[in-house]
């Protein structure tokens, strides 16, 4: 998980217009990129900068500081918004079998999706919870930092080519349910049961400025990590461990790992194949200070 370990070498001049062109970002718009693996900001804008016609970052940069309409295009090629429902479908059956059993001890819980995207993994969550008789008494923070990104989670109509994908995610991870009770198909396209939605909250969240704001017996953040630096890494995870109960649960992607964070020791292994771990006893802010 340590971007920095696999970081490619850009030329100086171009490092250099990076730096001012998220600053400018952050100045202008107050959506901080900073902390982002520098790799994976370059590949993106690189095909940002052919989308705008631009030779250079500098000029992409004077096109979003004078119209924001380049900015909210920008904000697609900057966040990543690839996700499937019950993606990897090993992750919701470990949660269904190990997790919900100690979840069911709680008279109320709360879940954060952080990194939601366009919503299929909070209708992962939505339908697991239901079909294991905790949807109502939970409440689903899903949270994102593209307001477009959120605005398709929450209408929750996906191409119905998808579809097929799913449902097999779906039953392999246990599913108790066809997943067509949960969705109405017409015109190329499904929608989720709006019921699904009843108990989520959807807002914005900067995982690089924003706070903690809520106290949640789950979190899952999975394929968020892999863009952030070490710096950024080790603020995220120090949020969830802020944001977790005693003995609360998190999940990461399958291409991340708490090992290299200085909040490891705040969390022992509970699944470690699938990349589930547990909030332990341990107070987050010793780990700070011992840094």
């Amino acid at each position: 998980m340590d971007a920095a370990m696999t970081e490619d070498i850009f030329p100086p001049h171009e490092e250099l217009e990076l730096d001012l062109l998220l600053e400018a970002i952050f100045r202008q718009y107050h959506y901080d990129f900073r902390g982002y693996s520098r790799g994976s900001l370059h590949r993106r804008l690189a095909r940002a900068q052919q989308r705008h016609a631009c030779a250079s970052l500098s000029q992409l940069q004077h096109l979003l500081l004078r119209d924001p309409a380049v900015f909210a295009d920008l904000m697609g090629f900057l966040t990543i918004q690839v996700s499937e429902m019950f993606r990897d479908p090993a992750y919701f059956r470990a949660l269904r079998e190990q997790v919900i059993p100690h979840l069911r001890t709680y008279p109320s819980l709360k879940v954060w999706i952080a990194g939601c995207a366009n919503g299929e993994e909070f209708y992962s969550f939505a339908i697991l919870f239901r079909e294991e008789g905790l949807e109502d008494r939970t409440i689903f923070y899903c949270t994102d930092i593209s307001p477009a990104a959120l605005e398709k989670a929450e209408a929750g109509v996906y191409d119905l080519d998808r579809i097929q994908q799913f449902t097999e995610n779906h039953r392999l991870a246990g599913g108790r349910t066809s997943l067509s009770d949960y969705y109405t198909a017409a015109y190329g396209a499904v929608m989720f049961d709006k019921s699904l939605r009843r108990r989520a909250v959807f807002a914005e969240h900067n995982l690089a400025s924003d706070q903690v704001f809520a106290e949640a017996q789950l979190i899952s953040s999975r394929n968020v990590l892999i863009y952030f630096d070490r710096d950024l890494q080790d603020r995220a995870l120090g949020l969830f461990g802020d944001s977790l109960v005693r003995g609360g649960f998190l999940g990461l992607g399958a291409k991340e790992t708490l090992r290299f964070s200085r909040y490891a020791d705040g969390f022992a292994d509970f699944d470690e194949g699938e990349k589930i771990y547990r909030r332990n006893l341990t107070d987050l802010r010793t780990l700070d200070h011992a840094a």
